[in-house]
């Protein structure tokens, strides 16, 4: 199988990858400075907006702070890359066509393919919001898609083409939660640990990658992934980290504070993955 960094030059991605980053370099440097300036937690307020996590797992192995929504205005979530495996039809195989696709356990195959990630339970909850108001966007829809512990991306990279799992969508409750259930997935060379996703205005809009309004990822904190990296099937992605840094990571470089999900839970038990996404 080849080096998972070449795949991203692949379709045009690493070129690609890079220009979209460089668009929010403007943007993102504005929290940066607030931030050197010295204004403190007040101070950003008015640039991001807090968390109010759902309930999680009483045994906790780590924890990484992110903000909880307040009235005002909150950061919109970084305009990111959609990288070359996105599975949406905007760069060859489309899953948002098909029905089985709206789902919230997004670790089998579906569609009529079979198949299962297996890995470290991972839940992943996503609270969007207005970015001009900090309310919860109810409605509003999300593809979300990652990798498998061996780094691979399904319908793409080699012994996984004839699969889809490791991709869903959800519509947000009430409380502009979407939540899935998937596997922690593994770091291959060049990126650090993350998920994908993009939003939507509504479920029936979600069948067209035409339709998005936000494409951003998810960067998960290293102490997690040391944790999650030492179980049996995540051998490659130990080597694979520890020559990676948020810093030196092409898509996370320039700030992750809008993207840095917390995380609690076990490897044991399950771990729960929480970001509020301003869109």
């Amino acid at each position: 199988m080849r080096n998972h960094h070449d795949d991203h030059d692949d379709f045009g991605g690493l070129q690609r990858d890079v220009a979209a980053t460089r668009a929010n370099l403007d943007r993102r440097r504005l929290l940066r400075v607030v931030t050197g300036l010295g204004l403190g937690v007040s101070g950003l307020q008015v640039l991001g907006c807090d968390e109010q996590s759902p309930t999680a797992p009483t045994t906790t192995t780590t924890t990484t702070t992110t903000p909880t929504p307040t009235s005002g205005m909150c950061s919109r979530i970084p305009e990111e890359t959609a990288g070359p495996f996105p599975g949406d039809g905007s760069n060859g195989p489309n899953v948002l066509g098909l029905a089985d696709v709206v789902r919230n356990d997004i670790r089998s195959s579906f569609g009529g393919l079979s198949g299962r990630a297996e890995g470290v339970g991972l839940q992943i909850v996503l609270t969007i919001v207005s970015a001009s108001t900090c309310e919860p966007a109810a409605g509003r829809a999300v593809y979300l898609w990652q990798c498998d512990r061996e780094g691979r991306y399904s319908l793409y990279n080699a012994g996984v083409t004839n699969q889809n799992y490791l991709r869903g969508v959800q519509q947000a409750d009430a409380n502009g939660r979407v939540t899935f259930t998937s596997i922690y997935p593994g770091c291959y060379s060049g990126r650090w640990p993350h998920i994908h996703f993009e939003v939507y205005p509504s479920l029936a809009a979600a069948s067209s990658v035409a339709n998005k309004s936000a494409t951003s990822q998810i960067a998960l904190p290293k102490d997690t992934s040391d944790l999650v990296y030492a179980t049996t099937g995540y051998a490659t992605s130990v080597t694979n980290l520890s020559r990676i840094t948020l810093a030196t990571d092409m898509v996370f470089s320039d700030g992750v504070n809008l993207e840095l999900a917390t995380v609690t839970g076990s490897v044991e038990s399950g771990l729960v993955a929480m970001l509020t996404v301003a869109v």
